[in-house]
């Protein structure tokens, strides 16, 4: 017999070795509102058809979990991939991005999708579910598992297999179709609760449960704007024939990372270009500029500033931290503890005074928020602007219309800068662009401000519950949008993140996050930083930056 505790209620059972971790549920008997759908096992994440063969601690996870979520997702990917191969044997899916609360998926018919496709799929979807079939984990060499997908038309994934260097490889089987996740799906498709298949543009969108209320799907929240993004990003990658890692790979290989360091490198500078002769000609006089944790919002910034000089304008930076009210004055958030994310932590009227007044011309004295003392103290430092001028306001709230409401539009230009990661894994792997953020902010966290992965994980959910209230909504009313990740950039951060991710012990609960980042960049064969320019944006992270910060 071997112990196992759970977690979920405190007891331990001793239970017969190579038990299945969903018999392990049944028979501690828990009751979890919407089920399990996965758990963590001594703190790694592993489907419900993973067997015991030692003494474990178990937690088991549902669907309101982040790692349950993605077991969900995962697993409707492959019965939407399945119903497509089954009505479609000709044509392609490809899972390319989250967007509008759902994921969107390139369906190439070699015909424009139709209302009529996509209700034949979604009924055949369901049909899947209603089966009930089972989702079977296979473990088996990698060679015969490159072999089969291979067979399959799937050199993606063949030679993704093939960048890990592992001896033994896992795929799943559903009915006769095999395909690949790198992570833990249901048992099996009957778990699949909920879901809805709906055209979104020249594609389709699969909306999911919501985490906070799985009984009912996500609300769509239209994002075009960031749809054309990706699709321009993606575009572009077709025309390199670098759209998977596995292409990205067999670059690296082939002597090329310097080649698409360089490349990557001029698109952004061509893009911020861009955006800088478009703010002069719109004549704008304030550049608003807003975006998640570790969206590369400072150096941006800075590099817009260097293209707007050669424009002839003269760009002055504001820092919105010098608008804060004092400590006492600064909202609550539900715990009762400060919220110094709230719009409201912003002394607003004061600083759309002080803009005003800039812009008409007048000299103002500036402020500086002492963040010991919690007080806003007046400085020295008086500031007029001329024509030659523009502001230059970078920070979470930029973007929210209450922030300048006394601005007028047309002297303002929005930009909202992210890593929309446009890459993916393989074709049914996309790679979710808050990993990207995640990798770069644990990076910048342990280099520069002393903390560990462990802290920047541990505290990464809150920062996603501030950008889900006062960043995300207003998204789509940037004038242009810029995408910061790199295409090459997971490749060059492989190298200086495994090893911070292996600090983080087994007996933490934040080892599960770490050990499923740091499987993730295996995928990714390595390419050394020395050839990144020092103005790279990738620098805020890595250092060596010509910037200051």
């Amino acid at each position: 017999m071997i112990q196992v505790h759970c977690i979920n209620n405190g007891e331990t059972l001793d239970l017969v070795p190579g038990i299945t971790l969903q018999e392990v549920y049944d028979a501690f008997a828990l009751d979890m509102p919407y089920g399990a759908v996965s758990a963590r096992v001594n703190n790694k994440v592993e489907s419900l058809s993973f067997r015991l063969y030692n003494p474990k601690e178990v937690e088991f996870l549902d669907i309101t979990s982040s790692s349950g979520m993605r077991t969900y997702v995962r697993s409707l990917f492959f019965v939407l991939t399945k119903a497509v191969g089954e009505l479609y044997p000709e044509s392609e899916i490809i899972i390319e991005h989250p967007i509008a609360k759902g994921y969107f998926c390139n369906l190439r018919l070699g015909r424009q999708v139709e209302a009529e496709d996509v209700a034949r799929i979604k009924s055949r979807m369901q049909a899947i579910i209603d089966a009930d079939i089972n989702i079977e984990p296979i473990q088996c060499p990698t060679t015969e598992a490159a072999a089969l997908f291979r067979n399959e038309g799937r050199d993606d994934v063949a030679i993704l297999m093939e960048t890990t260097g592992r001896l033994y490889s896992n795929y799943y089987k559903l009915g006769d179709k095999i395909d690949y996740y790198y992570g833990s799906l249901l048992p099996s498709t009957g778990r699949i609760h909920l879901f809805e298949l709906q055209q979104y543009h020249d594609g389709l969108l699969l909306r999911v449960p919501s985490r906070e209320n799985p009984d009912t799907l996500e609300d769509v929240v239209r994002q075009d704007k960031m749809l054309s993004v990706f699709s321009d990003h993606r575009h572009w990658q077709e025309v390199l024939d670098l759209t998977t890692v596995s292409d990205l790979n067999v670059a690296c290989r082939k002597g090329h990372a310097t080649d698409l360091i360089n490349v990557a490198e001029a698109l952004q500078e061509k893009r911020i270009a861009g955006m800088a002769d478009d703010i002069y000609h719109r004549h704008s006089r304030v550049v608003l500029i807003s975006g998640p944790s570790s969206s590369g919002k400072t150096t941006f910034s800075k590099r817009l500033s260097v293209q707007l000089m050669t424009n002839g304008l003269r760009p002055v930076a504001l820092s919105l931290d010098d608008y804060f009210v004092d400590r006492e004055q600064t909202p609550l958030d539900a715990e009762g503890n400060y919220d110094f994310e709230s719009l409201y932590a912003v002394d607003l009227p004061f600083f759309n005074e002080q803009l005003n007044a800039l812009l008409r011309g007048e000299e103002v004295q500036l402020t500086k928020f002492d963040f010991t003392t919690g007080k806003r103290l007046l400085t020295e430092r008086k500031l007029r602007i001329d024509e030659h001028n523009i502001l230059i306001i970078e920070g979470i709230h930029a973007l929210n219309p209450e922030l300048t409401c006394h601005i007028a539009e047309k002297d303002k230009y929005k930009i909202y800068v992210s890593a929309l990661t446009s890459i993916m894994l393989d074709d049914h792997n996309y790679i979710p662009t808050t990993d990207n953020r995640l990798l770069r902010r644990i990076l910048r966290d342990y280099k520069y401000r002393g903390y560990s992965a462990e802290d920047t994980i541990a505290r990464w959910p809150s920062v996603r519950k501030g950008e889900d209230k006062w960043i995300f909504p207003y998204q789509e009313n940037a004038d242009a949008m810029f995408n910061s990740a790199l295409l090459y950039e997971l490749a060059v951060l492989k190298s200086h993140l495994t090893p911070i991710l292996e600090e983080v012990k087994e007996n933490r609960p934040e080892h599960s996050e770490a050990y499923r980042l740091r499987k993730f960049l295996q995928y990714f064969e390595s390419i050394p930083d020395n050839d990144l320019p020092p103005t790279s944006l990738l620098r805020e992270f890595l250092g060596g930056s010509s910037f200051e910060y």
